[in-house]
């Protein structure tokens, strides 16, 4: 493998930051514009955020390639052991709704590995990063939250529910429902019937530098940057209740296929 490594940790963390909020500024601002709704304001919105990261990152990391879900994919990436992974925008569906819970994912793999990383979630003003300090999540109050997808939850959803002894909630937007454990509001987010690097990346940089449990259902860790972005789960969750998560994830017995 060859090509140029990961620029310095402030460098990587903060362009992160800074590139995925202000494309999560440009989506808030054509939502506010009213000019446009449905499917016309969702695809312009993949479009606006597609085209300001594409060129941001042009302009600030020639030598390195960019896997985006909106361009067409460059096979020179898998030659490169730092490739930039970006969802301009995760949850088009929610976002042409009106919701709240769509985000913007700008992460850096390193040799597989999601090394540096950012999820804005612009309509709740906030951007989670690798470039803040890390720190604990709250404790959980009450009984155990955990996030699911609203269009596709895992079938074993309510069993597993009731082995933890929470509840559930569904979420648009993979980096929303990861961010809802790093903030502390969710115990739990678990994820099956496959998704694309562009989904897991940023957010799976992110909960790792938070202190979080990231890997695959089986508790095998996650790896970017391969000819295949897709990806078949993911479980992201607060470290103590990694183990019971885990095991009661075994003995539902119903791990979505590789």
């Amino acid at each position: 493998m060859s090509g140029p490594l990961r620029p310095s940790v402030p460098a990587a963390d903060a362009l992160a930051h800074s590139l995925a909020r202000s494309a999560g500024d440009l989506l808030m601002d054509l939502r506010r514009s009213g000019a446009l709704t449905g499917r016309a304001l969702g695809d312009a919105g993949d479009e606006i955020a597609n085209v300001f990261l594409a060129r941001a990152l042009a302009a600030r990391c020639p030598a390195q390639a960019v896997l985006s879900e909106e361009s067409p994919d460059d096979p020179s990436r898998l030659g490169q052991r730092a490739v930039w992974i970006v969802d301009p925008l995760d949850g088009t569906r929610e976002y042409r709704e009106g919701r709240r819970d769509f985000a913007v994912h700008v992460a850096l793999s390193v040799d597989g590995e999601a090394s540096a990383g950012a999820v804005a979630l612009p309509a709740l003003g906030t951007t989670y990063s690798t470039w803040q300090p890390p720190r604990s999540a709250p404790l959980l109050r009450g009984r155990r939250l955990i996030v699911v997808s609203r269009s596709r939850p895992p079938r074993f959803a309510h069993r597993l529910a009731e082995l933890l002894g929470g509840e559930l909630r569904a979420m648009g937007s993979m980096g929303a429902k990861a961010m809802a454990v790093v903030r502390g509001d969710a115990a739990a987010y678990v994820h099956t019937g496959g998704h694309h690097e562009w989904d897991a990346a940023a957010p799976a940089a992110v909960a790792g530098h938070f202190g979080l449990h990231v890997s695959h259902l089986d508790g095998t860790p996650l790896r970017f940057n391969r000819p295949d972005t897709v990806q078949r789960d993911l479980l992201v969750c607060r470290p103590e209740l990694a183990s019971e998560i885990l095991a009661a994830l075994s003995k539902v017995a119903l791990l979505a296929p590789p």
